[in-house]
């Protein structure tokens, strides 16, 4: 049977997932779209819902009925959240808000080219070479797929020595790197712009030109033998080329996208002798009511017994915003009913944490557990823990933190995967780095520990951190 919901249940479930930073906006925009809606505490002489429906019996047959799939467009719930002992690649993903100021990286690379001196044809293909550059700085279409673009969408003949021509141009933009296909032709487009007088960048150079997949794969032995050259000599050149940037296109672009919004805690929590306190951060949000004004129109019209089309249509107007008020009203208490519901779950769940901010004391949970806790639905969790932020005397957290899955020690005590992660990074950051630590070495270590776990697990936890295999991790 199709799940029906009202036009209520539709607003609440779409602002459980508004964080603070955004609900000012959202009132701000109710309280500009509906003048039944006012700012201030709530006042009591409002019709009752039953004389309201019989008032206006026949307005309300013709209310539309929504059903789930009028809001839900897909189920944001990855299955990983619903079991125990599952993973998804994407966990420590944040869902972040994009925002720029003054130029973007593709203004930046615009504004130089114009300032070479090109034909009108080259400036064509200078602009569409341009923007098939990405974030990273890289070329990723082919030449010979730019030659049928432009041919097929601008009407342009042009062959792949006369873009190579113009995509040497752009090679030679700031920053350095960029319009590279490839990382080893990104990589030396930079060393070509520094000084091959010293013997170091030389061989770098060399390495990179010539011994690039030996390189990739760290077969450092099958280097020396081949250049006949010393294990310092080595060493000096791989110190130069990772001081070369791979993604040169992040050098520009970063300062303006992600790592400079502001956070705005959604919860805060204090901790005293009495306790911990719990508390929403209203920051400016306005207390709402209806509009007095509204309830005397609705009073109005409902005394008069006229049948005039005018007054019905009135009547049918006023009803209907003062319905949407409501609902907007009521979907913002049930936010703010459900958040700290979920929370407080969350909270009695991890109390031993939230003490000092211990991660070894991070329970295995899920959001199935919070679930059980409150009575919600598991989609309500997702949506209220999806964005959300608190405030801790420790710091701020994203609620997604306090969720994760657990594994058995050797005594059958359940321990979270956080605490089988930073065993893993701590050994391998303090591994020999001749000789860095295999999985299976890993596996055996924490086995040794009392923890229950595969290779395979320790192989999936390593490339969770974006570490590599331990041959790619040798140095020298």
């Amino acid at each position: 049977m199709l799940q029906k919901l009202s036009p209520q249940q539709i607003q609440m479930i779409k602002l459980l997932e508004v964080p603070t930073l955004q609900m000012e906006q959202r009132i701000k925009k109710e309280l500009e779209e509906n003048p039944a809606l006012e700012e201030g505490q709530e006042e009591e002489d409002i019709p009752s819902e039953a004389e309201e429906e019989e008032q206006f019996e026949e307005t309300d047959k013709d209310q539309e009925e929504f059903t789930l799939d009028d809001y839900i467009e897909e189920d944001d719930i990855p299955d990983y959240r619903l079991q125990a002992k599952n993973y998804s690649k994407d966990e420590d993903k944040r869902t972040e808000i994009p925002f720029s100021v003054g130029f973007s990286f593709h203004e930046h690379l615009e504004s130089q080219l114009g300032l070479r001196d090109l034909s009108d044809k080259q400036k064509i293909l200078g602009e569409y070479i341009l923007g098939n550059i990405d974030d990273d700085g890289y070329l990723r279409r082919e030449l010979i797929n730019i030659v049928d673009d432009l041919a097929f969408l601008q009407n342009v003949e042009t062959t792949e020595s006369e873009l190579e021509e113009v995509l040497k141009i752009i090679q030679d933009l700031d920053p350095t790197g960029v319009g590279a296909r490839t990382l080893r032709e990104c990589l030396l487009l930079q060393i070509e712009k520094r000084d091959n007088s010293q013997p170091s960048m030389n061989l770098a150079h060399t390495i990179l030109d010539s011994h690039f997949e030996e390189f990739t794969k760290r077969h450092y032995d099958k280097i020396i033998a081949r250049l006949v050259i010393t294990e310092n000599e080595l060493k000096a050149a791989i110190d130069e080329v990772l001081k070369l940037n791979p993604k040169p296109g992040g050098v520009y672009s970063d300062p303006f996208n992600k790592t400079s919004q502001p956070i705005i805690p959604d919860f805060i929590l204090e901790l005293s002798e009495e306790g911990f306190d719990l508390h929403l951060n209203s920051r400016n949000l306005p207390e709402l009511r209806l509009s007095a004004a509204y309830n005397e129109m609705l009073h109005a019209y409902s005394r008069d017994k006229s049948q005039k089309k005018e007054m019905k249509d009135a009547a049918l107007f006023v009803k209907q915003k003062i319905d949407s008020a409501k609902w907007f009203i009521d979907a913002i208490r049930q936010r703010q009913n459900t958040l700290l519901l979920t929370m407080n779950a969350i909270l009695e769940y991890q109390q031993e944490y939230f003490i000092d901010g211990d991660e070894t004391k991070l329970k295995p949970m899920i959001l199935k557990d919070v679930a059980e806790m409150t009575g919600l639905d598991i989609s309500t969790v997702s949506r209220v823990a999806n964005s959300k932020y608190i405030q801790t005397h420790f710091g701020i957290f994203p609620l997604k933190f306090f969720f994760s899955e657990g594994l058995q020690t050797d005594s059958g005590e359940e321990v979270s995967t956080r605490e089988i992660k930073r065993i893993l990074q701590d050994c391998i950051e303090n591994e020999q780095k001749r000789k860095p630590l295999t999985d299976e070495r890993l596996t055996e270590i924490l086995q040794e520990k009392g923890y229950q776990i595969a290779r395979r697990t320790v192989a999936k936890y390593r490339e969770q951190f974006n570490i590599p295999v331990a041959r790619l991790r040798r140095e020298i």
